[in-house]
């Protein structure tokens, strides 16, 4: 999508959202709420139209061409909206019946989200959980090409929702697409190839998470030795900070500095008490780019 635009009104959700997926990948959008991310997945399932920009889904116009786009795309929204005296069987079969052959039998699907053992009860009996399970399975049950998922693990436990990323890593190794929107870091951190963080309907940091991340300065932190000033302590690439006793140390090279640092307190004859450096994590990052003014 190129330049991508929507207007509600004089309110504009969307405001110049530019980027590729790539085949095989799974692409996700990160961004706290009002960031313009369901809106952006609106636009790419066709079910509206952008203010302005260009939107192509599997080469095609997903509006115009609809109908060819959503043979090949499962789409599982933030809520379903299934009939509470249906079954998940009933409601399955109902909607692969919309694929044709190229449908994954209904026993096979349910299987797949852990819903087998759920299949003949009143989806006004289900968890929030596994009506989400229900959402995930009329999206893939259609064999897509691309899968796009809108918070699709909001409300699973933390078991199911390990469960459905081993789902999406198999979904991956098969060759389709996904695109997902999500507020779990972790699950973006876990599967994701590449992602975007979208703030006020913009696009300000995209790339790997790696690649995100590395913006951002790794960090060193202990104990202040007894006897031992601040000046004391030795140069190195970053700079000091002193908190309630403990030192920070923030730099963009975490082996030199901790090099530097280590190499030192041996010299000293000093214990580092409380040691602890880390890489600057997606959390970080995502606050620090979400949440700017």
């Amino acid at each position: 999508m190129y330049e991508l635009r929507r207007r509600y009104g004089s309110f504009e959700a969307v405001r110049g959202v530019s980027f590729d997926v790539e085949r095989g990948e799974l692409f996700a959008l990160l961004g706290t709420n009002g960031a313009g991310k369901t809106s952006t997945l609106e636009l790419v399932e066709g079910l509206d139209r952008p203010t302005a920009g260009t939107v192509r889904v599997l080469g095609r116009d997903p509006v115009r061409d609809r109908t060819a786009v959503r043979a090949r795309t499962g789409v599982m929204l933030q809520e379903g909206g299934f009939p509470p005296d249906l079954t998940p069987a009933e409601a399955l079969r109902m909607w692969a019946g919309t694929f044709g052959t190229r449908a994954r039998p209904v026993a096979d699907t349910l299987d797949l989200v852990g819903l087998a053992h759920r299949a003949d009860v009143r989806v006004r009996q289900l968890s929030g959980g596994e009506r989400r399970r229900l959402d995930l399975a009329v999206a893939v049950v259609g064999r897509p090409d691309l899968l796009i998922l809108d918070e699709p693990t909001t409300g699973l436990d933390p078991e199911s929702r390990h469960d459905t990323w081993r789902l999406l890593r198999g979904l991956l190794t098969d060759g389709v697409t996904i695109l997902l929107s999500t507020h779990y870091l972790q699950e973006a951190q876990e599967l994701a190839d590449r992602v975007a963080i979208l703030r006020a309907g913009t696009v300000v940091a995209t790339g790997s998470v790696a690649e995100v991340v590395a913006a951002f300065p790794a960090r060193i932190t202990f104990d202040l030795p007894p006897g031992v000033t601040l000046d004391a302590l030795p140069d190195v690439v970053g700079a000091y900070d002193l908190t309630g006793g403990r030192v920070f140390v923030h730099t963009q090279q975490l082996q030199t500095a901790l090099t530097t640092l280590l190499g030192w307190a041996a010299a000293h004859g000093i214990t580092l008490t409380g040691l602890d450096a880390r890489s600057a994590t997606l959390d970080e990052a995502f606050l620090s780019i979400a949440g700017a003014a």
